[in-house]
């Protein structure tokens, strides 16, 4: 698991001791990333799935407009705060909606995923199976997906996201630098995610490709030095 918040970290924690030390406890081990990150941690959603935190997807927030271009952001660990950032400038300064997505598990809807084809495989004349990923969004619109690993992470579910899929990950060797600065050198910080955003957005057809290029401009994100600090505000308006 790769959580984002406190209250993800508390029901995780507590589904993995049921099933590890409980009364019908299970042949399986649990592996949870933590960092030392300073965000501020939200209150619990009142409205929280907890099955689908456990599953691996849930929406944090939705799109703050109905008119205009609309994209998915889907985030895991550290990389949720980047892309609530995103989904304000997205808003703010370009007019497209975003939804925010919290993937607390790359790894359990990759195994959902495929124990989805291999029932279909095995069971041709019964009824198929659809991955929980593909249920939970649905075709529309296109999808930015982003974490602190190497996009290979997010790129595990990509064959079951029925949309346009932009992975952004810190693929490299490793350097010292301040973290804005090395995030913008990976490109996933939120004026990065801003960027894909509206590329994937151009590549439909649905922006003027001269937006991307003006939104790459004004944020620099070719320049890590350019990194101003990341936003520490997790909420939600």
């Amino acid at each position: 698991y790769d959580p984002a918040f406190s209250f993800e970290v508390a029901h995780i924690v507590k589904d993995g001791l049921r099933r590890m030390v409980g009364e019908d406890a299970e042949d399986v081990f649990y592996y949870l990333t933590v960092y030392n990150e300073p965000y501020v941690q939200p209150a619990e959603p009142e409205d929280l799935d907890v099955s689908a935190v456990l599953r691996g997807l849930y929406r944090y927030a939705s799109s703050p407009r109905e008119d205009g271009p609309q994209v998915r952001l889907l985030a895991s660990g550290v990389a949720v705060p980047w892309a609530l950032q995103a989904r304000d400038m997205l808003n703010e300064q370009w007019g497209v909606g975003a939804e925010v997505w919290s993937v607390t598990s790359w790894g359990e809807l990759r195994r959902d995923g495929v124990e989805a084809e291999q029932h279909n495989l095995l069971h041709p004349d019964g009824e198929r199976r659809v991955p929980y990923i593909t249920d939970a969004l649905g075709e529309g619109a296109p999808v930015v997906a982003v974490s602190d690993w190497m996009r290979a992470l997010p790129d595990l579910v990509r064959q079951w996201v029925p949309a346009p899929f932009t992975s952004l990950g810190t693929d490299g060797f490793g350097l010292s630098d301040t973290r804005p600065a090395v995030r913008r050198h990976f490109n996933v910080d939120a004026e990065s995610v801003t960027v894909a955003a509206l590329e994937s957005l151009a590549a439909r057809g649905e922006l003027d490709r001269g937006v991307v290029a003006e939104a790459a401009a004004k944020y620099r994100i070719d320049d890590p030095q350019a990194a101003g600090p990341q936003t520490t505000d997790s909420g939600v308006a």
